[in-house]
């Protein structure tokens, strides 16, 4: 057995180069320093207290660094998928209650165990039922939700936490009188600071830098007295080796987020590591290998307090950008996190939790998707329906409710579709051996009235038979009572199933009692099989199937004028006979 197949640590360290050293330190440092704001803020996101964001920025980075293919992928809490902790377990137990936090950490071991056994399986397509219009419409709406739940540490008001954007807003509108408006400056400050020190494109860690600047506030003019919240005292130290409460109904109830958590997990990793391959060429990435690596993270992060990780866009980028050449990196980054855990933690006791808002709201702007809508306003407006109404569902309703729907619409989107395939009359380009489909080439190619060509975009299968059929008899009666013979090209059928095989012997049967051939071109090698021990070019004979459209054509021409020369011949012997 290759072990670096599976554990790919033992194929990159060996080979460790001295040159990147610089590239992998220079990354774990700025990784682990803007890993310290976003683990608490992201927490804070999961409903849970700051200590278990560090302990999801530690723990699951050092197992990936083992078992993963990617090797600028920076592993950690992430926004959107802190929200559906949040909203998840928020149905079985009271945000920041001690039952919500053991819920948390057994859904890390869930979603991590369901990974496992999706990698091992290589069920990683499974991930490609959720389409693209699901997903910019789910993490729209996801992004809508963090942002508009910060308010009440941005405003520093008490609005009830929910994950239905209507009564988020109802209850902004109910608190405005009450906003304290010191607590509000250093939050839209925060913001329009990271914001600017985007725009600089700077390796400034810009979160680090907003903390340090509301910490100093904060202590300097002892703004806790005016009413400013601040983070309070975090627990220091390295998290301790504690198993996940398994409760048979607790299991239960959690299934269900913990499959809808594996897979969005899954897929904002695997895009981002994509992603990262193509700037890359040397590292192949290896999509049911990660999910076996970020499920493992996962799974060992549950036994050390961590709630559900995965790989983050920004972190992975600015891992990137900072000459990531190994998952070293993250490595270091780990121990910078670890440093923080056991000395740092009592410098964020002044940490105003307005910061914090202003952190998670700019980086979940980026998710707020614009450019798709706009692109599928042009040429998809079933897809863009799609995007629509998973948004409204997620916004309105609830992230799993949002999912469901989107997903099942796409999947009605695809049945539909595939039931009405692509389907179209060919002519030949003139002077050439091309032919094309008529309806877009109108006027440029050469047609006969006794020859319909038609091509069949599609699998041919249970589902489109009878729209075959019925398409088929149109065109048929469009060509009029000249038609001798039908060309039915191949090229684009890749497979064919038994109702297939019933219709197309149906049709065969039928023309040929109104006196039309049916050829075949251009079949594929599986689909020729099936019609050949089905018995279907027994029935049209073998001389009757074509390597091209062309051939067929001058097959049929060639049969025309063999029938003129025998009828020729024919009318010649009987005039001799008198």
């Amino acid at each position: 057995m290759n072990l670096k197949k599976y554990v790919p640590i033992l194929d990159w360290l060996p080979n460790y180069k001295k040159e990147w050293l610089k590239g992998d330190l220079g990354a774990g440092l700025t990784v682990g320093i803007m890993l310290i704001p976003q683990g608490i803020a992201y927490a804070m996101i999961a409903g849970l207290p700051p200590i278990y964001g560090l302990y999801t920025a530690m723990i699951p980075q050092i197992v990936y660094a083992i078992f993963g293919t990617s090797r600028q992928l920076a592993v950690g809490p992430a926004a959107m998928d802190s929200l559906i902790v949040a909203s998840g377990v928020a149905t079985l137990a009271q945000i920041g209650t001690e039952n919500f936090i053991e819920f948390a950490i057994l859904l890390a071991f869930m979603v991590g165990f369901l990974q496992v056994v999706f990698g091992f399986f290589k069920l990683g397509f499974l991930v490609n039922f959720l389409s693209r219009p699901v997903i910019s419409g789910f993490t729209s709406a996801a992004a809508l939700i963090i942002g508009l739940n910060q308010l009440k540490h941005l405003f520093g008001v008490e609005i009830m936490r929910d994950n239905k954007i209507q009564t988020l807003v109802i209850e902004v509108f109910r608190h405005v009188k009450e906003i304290n408006w010191i607590t509000l400056i250093i939050g839209i400050s925060s913001i329009f600071i990271l914001i600017f020190l985007k725009r600089l494109k700077s390796k400034i860690p810009a979160a680090l830098v907003v903390v340090v600047l509301g910490i100093v506030l904060v202590r300097v003019f002892h703004l806790e007295q005016y009413g400013i919240q601040i983070l309070g005292e975090i627990p220091k130290g390295l998290p301790e080796f504690t198993i996940p409460k398994f409760e048979k109904n607790t299991l239960i109830d959690l299934f269900p987020i913990a499959l809808t958590l594996s897979f969005i997990a899954f897929l904002e990793a695997i895009s981002v590591a994509k992603a990262m391959e193509i700037k890359h060429t040397g590292n192949k990435v290896k999509p049911n290998q990660e999910l076996v690596a970020i499920g493992l993270g996962n799974i060992v992060g549950s036994f050390f307090q961590a709630y559900p990780s995965t790989g983050g866009l920004a972190r992975t980028a600015v891992n990137n950008q900072a000459g990531a050449k190994t998952p070293l990196a993250a490595i270091i980054s780990s121990l910078i996190v670890g440093i923080t855990l056991l000395f740092l933690t009592p410098v964020f006791f002044y940490l105003p939790k307005a910061v914090l808002a202003g952190i998670i709201i700019v980086a979940v702007y980026s998710l707020l998707d614009f450019s798709t809508p706009k692109e599928l306003l042009k040429y998809s407006k079933i897809e863009l329906v799609i995007l629509i109404t998973t948004l409204v569902f997620t916004a309105t309703i609830g992230i799993k409710e949002g999912i469901l729907i989107g997903v099942l619409l796409s999947l009605v989107m695809l049945i539909y579709r595939s039931t009405k395939p692509h389907f179209a009359v060919l002519g030949q380009v003139k002077d050439t051996t091309f032919y094309r489909n008529v309806d877009r080439f109108e006027g440029l190619l050469n047609t006969t009235e006794d020859v319909l060509i038609v091509r069949f975009d599609a699998q041919l299968y249970f589902a489109n038979i009878s729209f075959f059929k019925d398409k088929l008899e149109e065109f048929v009666s469009e060509k009029g009572s000249k038609l001798k013979l039908i060309i039915i090209d191949g090229e684009s059928i890749n497979s064919i199933d038994s109702s297939g095989v019933s219709m197309l012997k149906e049709l065969i049967h039928k023309y040929k009692n109104k006196g039309i051939d049916i050829d075949f071109s251009g079949m594929k090698g599986p689909v020729r099989d099936v019609l050949d021990k089905s018995g279907v070019i027994e029935n049209i004979d073998y001389s009757n199937c074509f390597m091209s459209i062309q051939h067929a054509v001058e097959a049929f021409e060639d049969r025309k004028i063999n029938k003129q020369i025998e009828r020729k011949y024919f009318e010649y012997i009987k005039q001799t006979n008198r």
